[in-house]
């Protein structure tokens, strides 16, 4: 299911202070399915990430200009903010993936002021390598 930055910073208008956000992360993450073993590989992993990240791209079958992403991390609150992204980029083109701007992401939800410069550092290496994927999906295509 995709939500668009707009609903999500709506959510966390609504959630308020900072505890119930956390605990909303970690109940995205927790709802985050799960991600096949064969995909935790050294290729999907996030780099210069502190926790163990991994994401992996693939093609909608039924419309394969769509994109959708496995994911899976070994801390709850990085889980969290993964299934979130992945709710903003999950069913959509390589085009609307390359648009999600990251700083305003952040911004909007005040991610930038909550979460370590360690931490906020891992979720960008996150978000190119999504980036990444989906830009090597197109041009497998292509290929």
């Amino acid at each position: 299911m995709s939500m668009n930055l707009d609903e999500v910073v709506e959510i966390f208008d609504i959630l308020g202070d900072w505890d119930q956000r956390y605990q909303y992360l970690v109940e995205l993450g927790e709802k985050l399915p799960p991600m096949p073993e064969e995909y935790k590989t050294e290729e999907n992993k996030v780099k210069g990430c502190m926790s163990q990240v991994w994401v992996k791209a693939y093609r909608d079958p039924d419309d394969p200009r769509r994109i959708h992403y496995y994911g899976d991390c070994d801390t709850s609150i990085i889980k969290g903010v993964l299934a979130l992204i992945i709710q903003l980029l999950d069913g959509r083109t390589l085009e609307e993936i390359e648009q999600l701007d990251l700083d305003d992401f952040f911004k909007r939800l005040k991610l930038d002021e909550n979460l370590s410069p360690n931490r906020h550092f891992g979720v960008y290496a996150l978000v190119e390598l999504m980036k990444k994927q989906a830009r090597e999906l197109e041009s497998a295509d292509k290929a």
